[in-house]
């Protein structure tokens, strides 16, 4: 009786565990804190963080970078023609 009371607590306390945070690379790249922490830590072990989460840093780092890819120049007047 006293092992199944222990057991069914442990499964219980088991249970209201916190779920991990789950980083999109949208969340990512409006924090750059956690984006800088996320990234330090696929440094330090690839294979602990896995590859999504670490990929998601990787394309957060590239979007704050280059932004979303339309360009921001456009030229007023054409080129001279020399």
């Amino acid at each position: 009786m006293k092992k199944t009371s222990l057991l069914l607590l442990a499964l219980v306390l088991t249970a209201c565990e916190k779920p991990a945070p789950t980083d999109t690379v949208e969340s990512l790249v409006a924090n750059p804190e956690r984006l800088k922490e996320v990234e330090r830590l696929c440094r330090a072990d690839h294979a602990k963080m896995g590859d999504t989460l670490c990929n998601a840093a990787s394309e957060a780092r590239r979007r704050r970078f280059m932004g979303n890819g339309k360009g921001k120049y456009t030229p007023q007047q054409p080129a001279p023609q020399n």
